[in-house]
């Protein structure tokens, strides 16, 4: 267990995914030297060279907006889930995670964040079930972090070696603390900063945007926790193919890694995972586990076993009085 306290220096931007992009698009361009061509980028949470127009919301409302003729030239959301959405719209290629890295830009993980000295001594998924401990989670029909936050629940456990039967009762447990469920991993956030909950599940790249902003957040990495993939794909019906396809090499570029990084995202490069800057900045676990595990299969048979019109999750909301739609 992992508990980071270090408050951000004064000097550092606030920081969202826009100021990533923007920083990205800045790069490019000087990299690439072109000019006069505008992409549309539908992400999720919130001069010279290739311009953007951008749109940011709720991962899962985002794919569901382009499947529904969102104008788009490529997509950056929270899940692969959501990428098989446009998959199955036709808009997105199936080979989609053939690509470099698996069409993975960046990574990061589950975290737990805490109040201020951790006065509930959250360390472990297990203490997120005891009685009083009020959770803080994104709703898993709008929000793909909430889906990641399921998987990393119902995962650690298998990994702890439950079975499949009590690893679902354990996240059933689990949502019988949760207390909110907003749209957005980022919504989730700011109603855990404004004093809702006492731990919130999130990305550590979120945690550290918090800190980034100059808010007082502490967070827990678990020693049991999974690796989030964040997929960034070229929309079929793009007008710009070729620079879209430019874009997404220069992504996985050192240069770009390298500012995924400086805004708190765990880099997909090699090259620069081994940099002093990321290793300090992102402490290995020993019980990081991936979507594709075995126990977990990909994002199809979680799509199937979790997140379906019936399924666990469905069921789960219905027996709480939980949202069952985004």
């Amino acid at each position: 267990m992992y508990l980071f306290t270090m408050p951000m220096t004064k000097h550092r931007k606030k920081i969202v995914l826009a100021a990533v992009v923007a920083a990205l698009v800045v790069a490019a361009g000087a990299a690439a030297r072109t000019t006069g061509t505008t992409l549309s980028l539908v992400a999720y949470s919130q001069g010279k060279g290739v311009n953007f127009t951008q749109s940011y919301g709720p991962s899962t409302n985002q794919a569901k907006a382009v499947a529904a003729g969102l104008p788009a030239d490529l997509v950056f959301l929270s899940a692969g889930d959501d990428v098989n959405l446009l998959v199955d719209a036709g808009l997105v290629s199936p080979n989609w995670d053939k690509q470099g890295y698996n069409g993975i830009a960046a990574d990061t993980v589950v975290v737990f964040a805490v109040r201020n000295g951790n006065p509930k001594h959250i360390k472990s998924w297990a203490d997120l079930i005891k009685p009083g401990v009020q959770v803080v989670t994104p709703n898993p029909f709008s929000s793909g972090s909430a889906k990641w936050n399921i998987l990393a629940a119902y995962g650690a456990q298998r990994a702890l070696g439950k079975t499949d039967k009590q690893a679902i009762q354990y996240v059933k447990q689990l949502f019988h603390n949760v207390v909110s469920q907003d749209t957005s991993g980022s919504n989730a956030t700011n109603t855990f900063l404004s004093g809702k909950g006492d731990v919130l599940l999130t990305y550590e790249s979120e945690a550290i945007n918090a800190r980034l902003q100059g808010k007082n957040i502490q967070y827990v990495i678990p020693r049991q926790t999974m690796l989030i993939q964040l997929p960034v794909a070229l929309v079929k019906t793009s007008k710009n193919p070729d620079a879209v396809n430019r874009f997404l090499q220069f992504l996985r570029s050192p240069t770009a890694q390298n500012l995924f990084v400086q805004y708190g995202f765990r880099p997909v490069n090699p090259q620069v995972a081994k940099s002093p800057a990321a290793v300090k900045e992102f402490p290995a676990r020993p019980g990081i586990f991936k979507i594709t595990d075995k126990d977990i299969g990909g994002w199809r048979a979680a799509d199937k076993k979790w997140f379906a019109s019936g399924a666990l999750m469905s069921q789960i909301e219905q027996g709480i009085g939980g949202p069952t739609s985004g």
